[in-house]
């Protein structure tokens, strides 16, 4: 009997480990059903692009260039001449080869000197194909005014502009072209990564829920209090004394941590498409709808009556006008309170109404107060 009493017991010590175990990993799953990683929802502030600009000439078109309307463009061009040794005079210059463009670019953070970018080149002029031209030595620059890459090469469109006296035929924006490879980075952007002691996470979107979830996450980590979230948008990780001089292995461990980040409940609308989009929170209180169409058809026609020949009559046209009116039978539909998203969804197709028709619907239902949801309209 003692024997038989120890084995009892023993199997029940392993079904009550058995069920704490399935329970841990089942609420684990389900924790993590809806987790991303920390670098999808968060940058690393100081860690950022920088835009560049510049403006520049592409030459060598084929006669789809600027016209005598874009003087800048005489200008630009009687100035470049100029810096080469060349006099001429704007007034004798005709050629349609040429365009005026700004030339666009992102500075990548960490981006080396004398490693390569592509860059956009869009026309400010009148030309109308920058097709098989070349951007030539253009400096560009930032905020501050200091040159940061030096652009140049053959301009891809990615499209074609053709036609003739009669009709013509366009793919894309031949305007609009990317050199691709065509700058070169001449001045780096100095940060110290790897002296940092004390880095800072931006959220994308600022939420006080999802802020504290990703310290957490970083302090179950690394077995310690070194994330601590200072508002809705930011958390502040300071560097362990084992990642010292290592900053970059830390952000790497940091940011692949996956946390649940936290939504308010919210229902979008564009009225210009009759697009509805609903977040997972949205919740509809017990209310009753009715809706219904109102239909009215008209139709214009005109009867003539034409005299006899050789008659002293006038030809009478007289208007006729058809009209009908059909208005909607809908009922009156209760709505019961939805626990999730999808008996919202199947409690609102049971109204079998098209989606411009739900736009009015959820406006409704948000002046009655029984959407639990913020209303955007975009």
């Amino acid at each position: 009997m003692i024997t038989k009493c120890g084995y009892d017991a023993m199997d029940r010590r392993k079904l009550v480990l058995g069920i704490c175990l399935f329970t841990a990993i089942f609420l684990f799953t389900s924790s993590m059903a809806g987790a991303v990683r920390i670098k999808d929802i968060a940058d690393i502030k100081g860690v950022r692009s920088n835009q560049l600009v510049g403006y520049g000439l592409v030459v060598g078109l084929d006669g789809t260039g600027d016209g005598k309307k874009s003087k800048f463009t005489l200008q630009s061009m009687v100035s470049m001449l100029e810096k080469m040794g060349v006099t001429v005079d704007p007034n004798d210059i005709a050629v349609k080869n040429v365009a005026a463009v700004m030339v666009t670019a992102e500075l990548l953070p960490f981006a080396r000197s004398g490693s390569r970018m592509d860059v956009l080149v869009n026309s400010i002029g009148d030309a109308k194909n920058l097709q098989g031209g070349t951007l030539l030595f253009t400096p560009l620059r930032a905020a501050n005014g200091k040159i940061y890459a030096i652009s140049q090469g053959p301009v891809n469109t990615g499209g074609f502009s053709a036609g003739g006296a009669g009709g013509s035929v366009q793919k894309n924006f031949p305007t609009v072209g990317r050199v691709v490879g065509g700058a070169v980075i001449e001045r780096e952007v100095n940060v110290d990564f790897s002296g940092k002691k004390m880095i800072a996470l931006s959220l994308h979107k600022p939420d006080f829920t999802t802020v504290t979830r990703v310290a957490d996450a970083i302090n179950s980590a690394f077995y310690g209090h070194i994330a601590k979230a200072s508002d809705a948008g930011t958390i502040e990780v300071s560097v362990p004394d084992r990642f010292i001089g290592d900053t970059v292995g830390l952000v790497a461990m940091v940011e692949n941590l996956s946390v649940t980040p936290d939504t308010i409940a919210k229902v979008i609308i564009n009225e210009r498409t009759g697009t509805v989009v609903m977040g997972e929170k949205v919740r509809i209180s017990t209310i009753a709808i009715a809706h219904g169409n109102l239909s009215i058809v008209i139709k214009e026609s005109a009867d003539v009556s034409q005299p006899a020949p050789f008659s002293q009559g006038e030809t009478v046209v007289s208007p006729d006008t058809e009209l009908s009116v059909k208005e909607g039978g809908d009922q009156l539909v209760l709505l019961e309170s939805g626990v999730n998203i999808g008996e919202v969804v199947k409690a609102l197709n049971a109204l079998g109404v098209s989606p411009r028709d739900l736009i009015a619907i959820f406006q409704a239902i948000k002046a009655a107060g029984a959407l639990q949801a913020e209303l955007e309209v975009i």
